[in-house]
């Protein structure tokens, strides 16, 4: 994946504390080898606290404050994961209307694990198919998506996996869907 077929595309990762360490840095490396441009976007200060399985982990320092954040200064969005990190965000104004721009946008966005709970509060997981941990089956469903029990969907622009064992597919996926937006170099 470091071909750099993504060389000046501009990536905003929404998250807060909690998010899953892995569904962040795993996906973000591959990006950053692949060229783009990654921005951590959040409510939170000046650091964000990751959470590595069963306990807290690292800490990240926020690129962009989610209230300075505008979806057209990006051309695609990452949403991690873990339980913590989107269920405090999908009540949060200011971030699912940060997500809903993307969307509006047609721009492509990447969401692994509890993440798609987020995209349910913008509306825009309606008439989708959204692969997603389990336990978002039927909240999905009740938002009009079809949960899909594979490591990795892609359904027009938005590219979705189950848990942190679906990295390796969904980064795969999500450099090719990205590799076609804004700034990115063709593939």
């Amino acid at each position: 994946m470091a071909n750099e077929n993504l060389k000046g595309l501009k990536v905003a990762i929404l998250i807060t504390d909690g998010f899953e360490q892995v569904e962040m840095t795993e996906p973000r490396k591959a990006l950053d080898q692949a060229g783009a441009e990654t921005r951590i976007v959040s409510p939170k200060g000046d650091r964000v606290r990751a959470w590595n399985f069963t306990d807290w982990g690292d800490e990240f320092p926020v690129d962009v404050a989610l209230d300075q954040a505008q979806s057209q200064d990006f051309d695609a969005l990452l949403l991690p994961g873990g339980v913590i990190n989107p269920d405090s965000l999908r009540i949060q104004a200011k971030a699912i209307a940060f997500i809903k721009s993307f969307f509006d946008a047609g721009k492509p966005v990447a969401s692994i694990c509890h993440g798609p709970w987020t995209i349910i509060e913008t509306g825009a997981a309606r008439g989708r198919r959204i692969a997603a941990w389990p336990s978002l089956k039927t909240d999905l469903r009740n938002a009009g998506a079809e949960w899909v029990d594979r490591e990795v969907v892609v359904d027009g622009n938005l590219v979705t996996s189950r848990m942190p064992d679906d990295i390796p597919a969904f980064n795969r996926e999500m450099i090719k869907l990205f590799s076609h937006a804004g700034h990115a170099q063709p593939v």
